[in-house]
């Protein structure tokens, strides 16, 4: 078994805190579509309790409306949401790539100038950093059941481990 090193741990915390940024925005697109799908339940309720109270064009002209305030309340979720999504995705990505220059400069400053601090201070934080992952991967399940737990699903889902994501990218 090799020891990772800081950048690999460093890009799992950045992944898992993107898939639990994920989890949240796919617990409130959802839970956003629950309500709305109560509200609909409670308005058409209230049209049918109001019986002959009511003319059947202004019954008419409720539903109508209702059910347009809805489509773009929920198109307006579905594009926060989306939007959302992409900005978590290219922030992941963008700061992996980062840790990654970051340790290839720190090595090509190592080879150059003979300095080996930022190695050893490396190697000093990487136990506490994979404790910190075990924390955010946890962090992650969870926020998984609770979008799994808002979408009234019984499924988790699981998370890819940095093994399974290795052993993956050999096969491809």
């Amino acid at each position: 078994m090799t020891a990772k090193n800081l950048s690999t741990v460093a890009v799992d915390l950045i992944e898992a805190y993107g898939n639990t940024a994920k989890n949240m925005i796919d617990a409130y697109r959802v839970g956003n579509q629950r309500v709305i799908g109560f509200v609909d339940q409670r308005w058409a309720g209230a049209l049918e309790n109001a019986g002959a109270k009511i003319s059947d064009e202004v019954r008419a002209n409720a539903l109508s409306a209702q059910t347009k305030l809805c489509a773009y309340y929920i198109k307006g979720i579905s594009l926060t949401t989306d939007g959302a999504q992409t900005l978590v995705t290219k922030a992941v990505e963008l700061a992996g790539k980062g840790v990654r220059q970051v340790a290839a400069n720190a090595s090509q400053f190592e080879k150059r100038t003979g300095v080996t601090a930022l190695n050893t201070l490396s190697l000093a934080v990487v136990p506490a950093a994979e404790a910190v992952n075990k924390l955010v991967g946890a962090l992650e399940q969870k926020s998984s059941l609770l979008a799994t737990k808002v979408a009234g699903n019984t499924t988790t889902v699981k998370r890819v481990t940095p093994f399974k994501k290795a052993r993956s990218r050999k096969t491809a």
